[in-house]
């Protein structure tokens, strides 16, 4: 099974995160949460959930993981400010490991510039980003590139995103 990394911190979209981790856990995956430090305990936008931290940046590499999980919300745009955090987003596109993004989820990808040349979607307030990335926008609820791309909009879309992200896995 899967180890997949989890880019997180307070402000994340709370269903972004906690429904597909449920459904890579029920199927048998593991999902590491990392934030700046471990043992944090971070918190969704919505206050609904709270998710404690695994790991934090400086105790991982990208090659002790599958694939990488980066929820939406406020959290990604928070994350991209840390070199660290883009450093290892673009270390999953570089290796051409599945990476799976909702929502502000691509932020983390624009400033990895990691964009260029894909196909990808995202909340409708990033599309210009995205554009002005390279990224080749569209409008749909998934978007799947070169089988290790997986991205989507809104937590409307979370079916179609767990059920593409589980494909890659």
């Amino acid at each position: 099974m899967s180890k997949i990394a989890t880019v997180i911190t307070n402000l994340f979209e709370d269903s972004e995160f906690t429904e597909p981790a449920k459904a890579f856990r029920e199927a048998g995956h593991t999902v590491v949460t990392i934030e700046k430090e471990a043992g944090k305990v971070v918190k969704g936008k919505q206050e609904q959930d709270s998710v404690s931290i695994d790991k934090g940046i400086d105790e991982v590499s990208a090659d002790e993981f599958d694939a990488l999980f980066i929820p939406g919300g406020f959290s990604p745009d928070q994350l991209r400010a840390d070199d660290r955090f883009v450093e290892f987003a673009k270390a999953f596109m570089d290796a051409k490991k599945p990476v799976f993004a909702i929502c502000h989820g691509p932020q983390l990808l624009i400033t990895a510039k990691a964009l260029e040349g894909r196909k990808a979607t995202g909340y409708k307030s990033i599309k210009v980003d995205m554009e002005y990335a390279g990224a080749d926008y569209h409008d749909e609820k998934v978007v799947v590139c070169s089988n290790q791309l997986v991205t989507s909009r809104t937590p409307e879309d979370l079916p179609a995103f767990i059920e593409e992200s589980m494909k890659l896995l």
